[in-house]
């Protein structure tokens, strides 16, 4: 992966592949019982995914492609449905892209990372950038469609109930929304407690309204016959491949399986999946058919909803929606978490990160990042209005990352576990074929909003790889004139001052004489008695032990040169980290301590690099980053900051 540097003022973290410096995953999940695990993992992970029911199977028959209502286009779509649960999420997420875990984490960032620290052909790996980074980029625009489509389609329930609540869709929709991200200040630790249970009561709920209507009509059993997605396609093909554009809203989520697997681990994800939700959303998409068999035309304006009783609906309508706010705390959590994997990794600018849990260290908070997605959806639902116009836009961005986490899992299969060719082939195939079938059919959907999720993933992606070449840039601008440390030492040692004390000065890269140690010898022509050049790095795992926390180096004449390690998913903490350091002379004292950070001001040019306008994107993205002193947890009364002028 393209070096990141870190802590040169404004620069994060310095990447680092070294394999045989990384200590064991520090994740474990043994101290909770499998049952627990299981039905947390059902409360986080399946939000999306069990919400589906509520409009996909519509949508399929009722969406911009309309499909007749007679037994070949009902069994049709129920097998398709099936299948593309088995084929791309119980098969390809479950079985086998889980089994690609970083150190215990999961996402498109963890596999990119994992992937990256195996491929030594630099052109194979850029490639590989490219495309995990455009995955990332394409979570951002799923990540605001999701809570828009969700809540939107769940309070829609109301005007199944009584028409005259139609009017009232909207506003309650906008008001839980609003409800929903104002709350992520606070930290959702308690809420999350009750996660589980009600998305257990929920699939019990639609597992068993599914079963009743099934009884009506057993004939629906059939569709689990793949007999009858074959005939679909051979009796009606174009009519086939449009509503794979819909058909695919059934597994929207099934990355969530794999992202959240540092959360929960691979076994309890299994479990949750195969034993209650896979049942459960089949039995309520066959009873959906079931219903449209029976009814007919009546029953499309919501056949999810109208699988009650017309006493239980509200009672549904309630539990639908608790359901959708879960799956949009589940989205809502999970950008925040993958904006602080890509801010370690290189691809983002610091911003602000506040825990909302003392015990866990995954409950984060990123202001910008919620106010930004808040304001977002609200756009949405007042563009949109209907979760039938949502839907149009919701599809691109799953299929796009799913059929890249295929991309990414042939590099797996070949290079990283060595499968064979007659065995991966055949596989690779069968995913490549069903996710560019999604793929493609969901590109028929961008007039119709499909253009939304990309423009939001080109506008990110062109964010993520501007900040990660810019930095690169500048951390080679300023390597260009650095002094070679053992020069500046036999230089400088003897003939400056030297006052009591420790200066740490924080330089991103592990070679030469940081910019501010020349700056500060040059203004206040002293020395401290022991000088630290500090380099952060962040590893390709999710995390590091403290055993491989820190390495020291001496340097003479009272300098050291240390390199502190961090996982891509922890945060830096240079004070905690310099105290537990034993082997640098006398134990560090943060009142004797003093850190010295650079902070530099970008002029804009027309040397080889990167485009003007995207120098100047980089250079306001500078200028607009965290703190370094704040993001490594620097006392705020220690810190002194020089300032240099710097051309990319």
């Amino acid at each position: 992966m393209t070096t990141t540097q870190a802590s040169a003022g404004d620069l994060p973290a310095n990447r680092d592949s070294t394999p045989d410096t990384i200590g064991e995953d520090a994740l474990h999940h043994g101290k909770d019982g499998l049952a627990k695990l299981a039905l947390g993992a059902i409360g986080i992970v399946f939000g999306d995914i069990g919400t589906s029911p509520i409009y996909a199977f519509r949508e399929t028959f009722a969406g911009h492609h309309k499909l007749a209502l007679d037994p070949v286009h009902i069994m049709g779509v129920v097998s398709l449905m099936f299948w593309s649960m088995m084929i791309v999420v119980s098969l390809k997420y479950v079985t086998i892209i889980m089994r690609a875990d970083n150190k215990g984490e999961g996402g498109s960032l963890a596999l990119l990372a994992l992937v990256n620290g195996r491929t030594k052909n630099k052109r194979w790996s850029r490639g590989i950038i490219l495309l995990g980074v455009f995955a990332t980029a394409l979570f951002y625009g799923d990540s605001m469609i999701t809570p828009a489509v969700s809540v939107l389609s769940a309070v829609e329930g109301l005007a199944v109930v009584s028409p005259g609540l139609g009017n009232l869709v909207m506003p309650i929709a906008m008001t839980i929304i609003i409800a929903l991200f104002w709350i992520q200040r606070s930290g959702t630790a308690r809420v999350g407690l009750f996660f589980g249970p009600i998305m257990l009561v929920y699939f019990a709920v639609i597992a068993t309204l599914g079963v009743l209507s099934i009884v009506k009509t057993p004939d629906i059993l059939w569709a689990f016959s793949p007999h009858y997605a074959v005939e679909f396609f051979a009796l009606d093909p174009l009519r086939a491949f449009l509503a794979l554009g819909s058909v695919v809203l059934a597994v929207t989520g099934a990355e969530a399986l794999y992202a959240d697997m540092g959360h929960f681990g691979r076994n309890p994800i299994r479990v949750s999946w195969l034993f209650v939700v896979l049942p459960a959303l089949m039995m309520n998409y066959m009873g959906q058919g079931a219903l449209l068999s029976r009814m007919g035309q009546p029953a499309l304006e919501s056949p999810f909803y109208m699988l009650a009783s017309d006493s239980l609906q509200l009672p549904l309508v309630i539990l639908a929606t608790m359901a959708a706010v879960i799956a949009s705390q589940a989205v809502i959590s999970g950008a925040f978490s993958v904006t602080q994997q890509a801010i370690q990794l290189g691809f983002m600018p610091r911003l602000r990160i506040e825990h909302t849990s003392a015990a866990t260290v995954g409950q984060i908070y990123i202001p910008l990042v919620n106010w930004l997605l808040l304001t977002m959806v609200l756009l949405l639902v007042i563009f949109f209005r209907t979760s039938s116009n949502l839907t149009s836009a919701y599809g691109i961005a799953v299929t796009g990352a799913m059929f890249i986490d295929t991309c990414l899992l042939s590099v797996v299969l070949f290079r990283l576990w060595n499968w064979p060719v007659y065995y991966a082939l055949p596989l690779l195939a069968v995913f490549f074929l069903v996710d560019g079938a999604y793929f493609s059919a969901n590109l028929t959907k961008v007039p119709a909003g499909g253009w939304f999720p990309l423009l939001v993933g080109l506008i990110i992606f062109t964010i993520l790889t501007t900040w990660s070449k810019g930095r690169q840039l500048m951390i080679d601008r300023m390597r260009e004139g650095a002094m070679p440390i053992k020069i500046f030492i036999q230089s400088a040692a003897t003939s400056a001052t030297r006052v009591p004390g420790t200066a740490v000065f924080m330089t991103s890269s592990p070679e030469g004489v940081p910019h501010a140690l020349l700056h500060n010898l040059k203004h206040n022509k002293v020395l401290h008695e022991r000088i630290i050049l500090l380099t952060i790095k962040i590893a390709d795992v999710p995390y590091v032990s403290e055993g491989h926390r820190c390495m020291i180096e001496d340097l003479g004449a009272g300098f050291h040169r240390m390199v502190l390690r961090y996982g891509f998913i922890e945060e830096p903490d240079v004070p905690v980290a310099l105290a537990n350091v034993h082997r640098c002379g006398a134990d560090f004292r943060m009142i004797d301590t003093s850190f010295f950070l650079s902070r530099q001001t970008l002029l804009p040019s027309s040397r080889p690099g990167m485009m003007l306008w995207r120098e100047k994107l980089f250079s306001w993205m500078l200028r607009n980053a965290e703190s370094a002193m704040e993001f490594f947890r620097l006392p705020t009364n220690r810190v002194v900051e020089l300032g240099s002028q710097l051309e990319i």
